[in-house]
């Protein structure tokens, strides 16, 4: 029966040191946000868990971002037999006890949680049109990261657009949207 953490920040810049996880046999840490499904330490952990561990999870906003997500989780991992700990707000939840006030503080926590997030949305997009109104918006968007003047160059000498994607290792689209645009 071991201990197992999981720890999770949204990006790369963030630390996980905040989310203390002491006497774990393993933890499972990744940086990337928790609204995305492809989360590789999470399937690593629910595939790793077995009958009579018990993850432990700083908090519940660090598990999943939206509440059906995270009833699934822990549905997931309580039908293999595994507990699942939330240190922050102090719930567990273990397959061997049926605790309802435990179940319905999960779904108020993870609906707040979503409530939460919907509102940082709105309000990020209310300043981003209040910002483009006083003309000082600028969508930088992502970084170029294919070299144009290569897919140019290989363009010229005589490669068709399948054989510059599969040189370059992007998409026949990006070489379509760099030789057009």
């Amino acid at each position: 029966m071991a201990i197992l953490g999981y720890r999770r920040v949204s990006t790369v810049d963030q630390h996980l040191d905040r989310q203390e996880l002491p006497d774990c046999d393993r933890i499972f840490e990744e940086k990337l946000s928790g609204s995305g499904v492809e989360r590789p330490a999470l399937g690593e952990l629910l595939s790793y868990a077995r009958d009579g561990d018990t993850v432990v999870i700083w908090s519940i906003d660090r598990l999943a971002r939206d509440l059906r997500d995270l009833q699934g989780i822990v549905a997931q991992l309580n039908q293999k037999g595994v507990a699942v700990q939330f240190i922050t707000e102090r719930l567990m939840f273990d397959p061997q006890e049926n605790d309802a006030l435990a179940k319905l503080q999960l779904q108020m926590m993870g609906a707040f949680a979503e409530f939460e997030k919907s509102i940082i949305k709105k309000r990020q997009l209310e300043g981003i049109a209040k910002a483009k109104e006083r003309g000082v918006y600028v969508n930088h968007g992502r970084k170029r990261t294919i070299d144009r003047a290569k897919v140019k160059q290989l363009r010229e000498d005589g490669l068709s657009t399948y054989k510059i994607a599969e040189q370059m290792g992007i998409s026949r689209m990006s070489v379509h949207r760099v030789l057009n645009g």
